[in-house]
C-alpha cells in the first residue's frame, strides 16, 4: 500500500460548462495544493444517461498530463479518484457501470467515488460534518446529512421544481412583466421595462423562449433584473424575491439534520447568491426563523475542492460521509459498496 504522504488523488467536477480536473498530494490534513486542468466541452447526456465514454475520452488525457508534471521522475501514483457530476443521482448508471474498471486499469487506483454534484458541493462547503448545503444557480437543490444518510430536496429541473433558483426567479419576473403588459393585477411596470430592454417587444418573448434548448439559462439571465428592481423599491419584485427566499428555505429545512447533538451549519452556494441583499436578507431571515439551532456559514470551498477532499478521505480510509447508490457511490477493488 502506498503511504498517504506519497499518494496522489484526483478530483473531477463535471457540469454544464465542461470538465474540471485536479491532482493533489495527500497530506495528513487532506489534499495539498492542487494542479488543475479544464475542458470547456460538457459531457453529453443521452438516453443511457451521462456518457461515460465521452467523459473518459476527456478525463484520461487530462489526468495523464497532470501526472507527468512536477519533476518527480515519473508519473505520480494515483490512490483514489472522486468524480462529481451533474445529474449523477438520476443519470449516472453508465458511469457506475464503466468508470470503476476503466480507471482501475488506467491508474491502478484503490478507491473511486462517483458523486452527485450536490454532494461534492457539500464536501467542498462543509467538509465531513453534519449540516446542509443549498446550491442555488440556474437551478436549486439542497442536500443534508447527519453522517448516516443523505437527504435531498428539489433539484427537479425548471419545469417541475428548482424553486427559488435563477430560472424560477427569472420566470416569475417575466410573468409579472407580462401581467403589466396585459393590464392584469400583480404586474410590474418596472419589470416590464426591464424585460423590453432585455428581450424586445413582449409579444415576441414566447418565440424567443419556447424553442430554446437553453431555456433555463435564458430565464435565469433575467434574475439580476428582478433583484435590481427589488433594490430600487419595486414592490412586485420585492415580493418575488421574498417568495424565492421562502422556497429555498423550504428545501433547506427539509434536509437539515435535527438530532446531531450539536449546532449544525448551513452553507449557501451558487451563482444566484451574487444578486446580493434583495435575496440574501429575506433568505437569512427565513432560515433564522425556521432553523434557530442552525447557523449560516460561508462555504469553505467549491465542488472541485470537495471532490478532491472525498478522494483524499478514500485514500486514507477516513471517509465519514455516507455512501449511497445515487448520491455517493463508492467502488473499491471488489466493486460498488
Amino acid at each position: 500500500m502506498t503511504h498517504a504522504a506519497e499518494s496522489w488523488v484526483v478530483g473531477v467536477d463535471s457540469g454544464g460548462s465542461g470538465l474540471r480536473v485536479a491532482l493533489a498530494e495527500v497530506t495528513a490534513r487532506g489534499p495539498g495544493p492542487a494542479e488543475t486542468a479544464v475542458s470547456r466541452t460538457p459531457v453529453r447526456t443521452g438516453e443511457a444517461g451521462i456518457d461515460a465514454r465521452q467523459l473518459l475520452e476527456q478525463l484520461l488525457p487530462m489526468v495523464h498530463g497532470l501526472r507527468g508534471h512536477g519533476g518527480t521522475g515519473g508519473a505520480r501514483p494515483v490512490a483514489a479518484v472522486a468524480v462529481g457530476a451533474a445529474g449523477m443521482a438520476t443519470l449516472g448508471g453508465q458511469l457506475r457501470a464503466e468508470l470503476p474498471g476503466a480507471l482501475r486499469e488506467a491508474f491502478g487506483i484503490r478507491g473511486l467515488a462517483l458523486a452527485a454534484d450536490a454532494v461534492t458541493a457539500y464536501a467542498g462547503a462543509l467538509g465531513q460534518r453534519p449540516g446542509a448545503v443549498v446550491a442555488a444557480g440556474t437551478g436549486m437543490v439542497a442536500v443534508g446529512t447527519d453522517l448516516t444518510e443523505w437527504r435531498r430536496a428539489d433539484g427537479w429541473g425548471h419545469l417541475l421544481g428548482d424553486c427559488g433558483g435563477g430560472a424560477w426567479l427569472g420566470r416569475a419576473g417575466l410573468e409579472a412583466a407580462l401581467r403589466a403588459h396585459d393590464g392584469r393585477r400583480g404586474g410590474s411596470a418596472a419589470l416590464l421595462a426591464a424585460a423590453e430592454s432585455a428581450f424586445g417587444p413582449p409579444a415576441e418573448l414566447p418565440g424567443q423562449l419556447y424553442p430554446r434548448t437553453d431555456r433555463p439559462a435564458v430565464l435565469a439571465s433575467f434574475a439580476p433584473e428582478v433583484a435590481r428592481c427589488a433594490a430600487e423599491g419595486d414592490p412586485v419584485a420585492v415580493g418575488i424575491l421574498a417568495e424565492a427566499a421562502r422556497r429555498i428555505a423550504d428545501a433547506a429545512e427539509a434536509v437539515c439534520p435535527r438530532e446531531t447533538g450539536s449546532e449544525v451549519d448551513i452553507a449557501l452556494t451558487g451563482g444566484l447568491l451574487r444578486i446580493g441583499d434583495p435575496l440574501l436578507v429575506p433568505l437569512h431571515a427565513e432560515l433564522t426563523d425556521r432553523l434557530p439551532g442552525a447557523r449560516v456559514v460561508p462555504p469553505a470551498g467549491d465542488p472541485l475542492s470537495g471532490a478532491l477532499s472525498i478522494a483524499a478521505a478514500l485514500a486514507t480510509g477516513s471517509l465519514q460521509l455516507p455512501g449511497d447508490p445515487a448520491m455517493l457511490y463508492l467502488a473499491g477493488p471488489g466493486g460498488g459498496v
